[in-house]
């Protein structure tokens, strides 16, 4: 049997990491226009580092919850079980996942301005502006800028289409393209949504089974099911 998972915001945050979209949100405190798009990166590179340096301090005091634990003890049992996820953040890693493939981008490492997946680790949360790639270009966060291709999307889609559950945690199914990943899943396929909110499932509301539970509570119970009595 092969499990993917989708997980979005809602995972993290209940890890103390703000999210981008909600009321209170990192968008209502911060300009996409000024700190997330490759506009704004040319224009003051300086204020885009500072404030993906503030995330990195983030990402890095944050740990994993229960959900992020309860998705590394599911590819225990299914080894083949696969994570895309629109997060920035390495909770998933750090919970002990593997096989996880990021759609935005991700906090710990850097890539070159010239190749969108010409990455580098970073040590620490704090990138200085100036520093080269090895290809000789300017290191930038590894973050898919608004109005940017999402370079793994094509492999995120191909790798829906090879589930026989698909499991969507903490997301509202409302960033394209990730939420259109719904339309590459297998027809027969069983769909799980774990969201506190009422997201909305579009035409495949007849085939999406909603723990309306956030995420560290929903997730443990429906592995624990997927575990215990396989569905």
């Amino acid at each position: 049997m092969k499990i993917v998972v989708f997980t979005g915001a809602g995972i993290s945050a209940e890890s103390g990491l703000g999210t981008f979209r909600d009321s209170d949100g990192l968008w209502e405190k911060y300009s996409i226009q000024e700190v997330c798009t490759h506009e704004a990166w040319l224009r003051n590179p300086q204020l885009c580092v500072d404030f993906y340096n503030a995330r990195r301090r983030d990402t890095l005091a944050a740990k994993p919850n229960e959900a992020h634990r309860a998705i590394a003890r599911l590819q225990r049992f299914y080894p083949n079980t696969e994570i895309i996820t629109q997060n920035i953040d390495d909770l998933h890693e750090r919970a002990g996942s593997r096989n996880i493939t990021h759609l935005h981008g991700e906090i710990v490492k850097l890539r070159s301005e010239n190749n969108d997946t010409a990455t580098v680790p970073i040590e620490g949360w704090e990138q200085h502006y100036g520093d080269r790639h090895p290809d000789g270009s300017l290191l930038r966060p590894y973050i898919v800028f608004f109005g940017e291709a999402v370079p793994y999307f094509s492999k995120a889609c191909e790798i829906a289409q090879t589930a026989d559950i698909f499991i969507v945690v903490g997301t509202s199914l409302a960033v394209y393209p990730a939420a259109s990943l719904l339309d590459y899943v297998k027809p027969k396929t069983k769909i799980y949504v774990v969201d506190p909110g009422q997201p909305d499932f579009g035409i495949y509301k007849n085939r999406v089974v909603h723990i309306k539970q956030k995420a560290s509570i929903g997730v443990p119970q429906l592995v624990d099911q997927i575990v215990n009595k396989p569905l």
